[in-house]
């Protein structure tokens, strides 16, 4: 670590780990994301089988498309629900109690879907699951970010994205695996599995440390230093940590006490206001950049890959269930291995590098997925080359999203938010992130029915056009950053240039 005479953050964080000299991540801070993170795998894996648990449920319970499209999407109105009350749950008890609720409510969303006798049972056990998915999206990363350091914060804090690729991949593994078993055995036992990592999970998390940032918002010094010491590379990181979020916190920085009375307003109250009532000049465009980012992830199409693609590749012209399952394994198993890559560079190439690249390519691929389905669907006789380039640009879509807006809109919209503003924060652009995805799960194939599976491909293109240029100009870099300084980063005074130093 660098020597400095000043505590600030700027100083001390700011400046001290912005510098590219390279910094071995903490084991203890690794083992607490990664535990975190299994909730992402859980949630992963439920988007990833449900796509392939359609075509069985379908022809099981004799459902139409209308409510092949709800079961779809009413996971993540219900999740829309569960992210805002995880905000305000993960105040008062804390992250690591909030994760447990979290794998609980997975749980008995797991046993009511792998049950499911009829519509009825099923759609409940999707909406308890929904809840759970809610909370799990807003406090894996949050959980994450508050434990990991301004260096490593990038790579561990993309693990939750990492997870639910892998979850997703997993996921389609199990479709194409109990799709060989009977009708009414294979899709229940793929949607019941899912409870299994519910239950390692709510015990491993107890195991895990406590957020030292929140420990500080609760007064809680001693522990939270004792946390520090634990989650840092050496003592001296762990002081100037744990100065740095006195000061975010509104406490002295030399402050020896083991236990403080902190304000109602450190303790997370009054957020409300101060998001959206009277909000600073940074606090706003924070709150437009995490909306926005969450907005932007899903209104350029991923869920209609993931969640429909052996729809998409039927279009195309794959036929035979084993076939398309098989397919779909392809795009899990792309959507793994460049989020891995990700995972690598954020740190290094930086957030708005990355994101303004993924959207570039995400543009060009949607763009040609769209002119292969067209010609695909409106050509007489199979052509084969139409069904290579729409293979083609899916996994492509994929792999861009991957690298870039996928992991990134989770890292960035948990990392911006002020300490006292961050849980609650979050939460709003989980909501956000879960209403735009249910918004095109639920209503993509009346939306291919109306312009052709083709036409919504190009309308995906142009939304990511916008998402281009709203990246560029509301989303400053924020790699090396502490979270103590995110404030500064967004503010009017500071110095856009220095902002987007070498990122474009």
């Amino acid at each position: 670590m660098p020597k400095h005479t000043t505590t600030s953050p700027m100083d001390v964080e700011g400046s001290g780990e912005s510098c590219e000299t390279p910094e071995r991540i903490n084991k203890i801070a690794c083992a607490c994301a990664v535990v975190a993170s299994i909730i992402s795998i859980i949630f992963g894996y439920d988007t990833g089988v449900m796509s392939g648990a359609m075509i069985f449920i379908k022809e099981d319970l004799k459902i139409n498309d209308v409510q092949v499209e709800v079961l779809a999407g009413i996971l993540n109105i219900c999740a829309l629900v569960g992210s805002l009350a995880a905000g305000r749950t993960s105040d008062y008890i804390g992250r690591r109690y909030t994760i447990v609720i979290a794998s609980i409510i997975f749980l008995i969303g797991a046993v009511l879907m792998g049950y499911g006798p009829n519509y009825a049972v099923l759609m409940t056990g999707r909406c308890t699951a929904g809840v759970g998915v809610g909370f799990a999206l807003m406090i894996a990363p949050v959980y994450s970010a508050e434990i990991s350091s301004a260096k490593s914060r990038g790579r561990l804090t993309a693990l939750p994205e990492l997870c639910i690729s892998l979850g997703i991949l997993l996921g389609y593994v199990s479709n194409y695996l109990f799709g060989k078993f009977t009708l009414k055995l294979g899709w229940r036992l793929m949607l019941g599995v899912a409870g299994l990592p519910s239950i390692v999970l709510a015990f491993g998390i107890l195991k895990m440390p406590e957020s030292p940032r929140w420990l500080v918002m609760q007064g809680r010094l001693a522990e939270a230093k004792k946390t520090l010491l634990l989650v840092s590379n050496s003592k001296q990181e762990a002081e100037h940590r744990f100065r740095d979020i006195l000061v975010a916190a509104g406490i002295n920085k030399n402050c020896n006490e083991d236990v403080v009375k902190v304000s109602n307003t450190t303790r997370g109250e009054g957020v409300w206001k101060e998001l959206f009532l009277r909000p600073t000049p940074a606090v706003r465009r924070i709150l437009i950049a995490a909306i926005g980012i969450h907005f932007f992830e899903h209104a350029t199409g991923i869920e209609a890959v993931v969640l429909y693609s052996p729809r998409i590749l039927k279009k195309a012209g794959i036929i035979g269930k084993d076939k398309l399952l098989l397919a779909t394994v392809g795009v899990g198993l792309t959507k793994t291995v460049f989020i891995c890559v990700a995972t690598l560079f954020l740190d290094k190439a930086g957030r708005r590098r990355l994101l303004l690249t993924s959207t570039g390519g995400m543009i060009i691929a949607l763009a040609g997925l769209g002119f292969g389905l067209t010609m695909a669907e409106h050509s007489k006789e199979k052509l084969t080359w139409a069904l290579s380039f729409s293979i083609v640009a899916i996994y492509v879509f994929v792999a861009f999203f991957s690298i870039g807006l996928g992991p990134i809109t989770w890292v960035y919209s948990t990392e911006i938010f002020p300490l006292k503003l961050r849980a609650q924060g979050t939460s709003i652009g989980v909501a956000v992130n879960r209403l735009m995805n249910a918004t095109v799960s639920m209503s993509f194939i009346s939306i291919y029915k109306a312009i052709t599976i083709g036409g919504a491909f190009f309308m995906f293109a142009g939304i990511a056009v916008l998402a281009w240029i709203f990246f560029f100009f509301f989303l400053p870099e924020t790699k090396g950053r502490s979270l103590e300084e995110m404030e500064l980063v967004f503010s009017k005074t500071s110095d856009a240039s220095r902002s987007r130093n070498g990122t474009v």
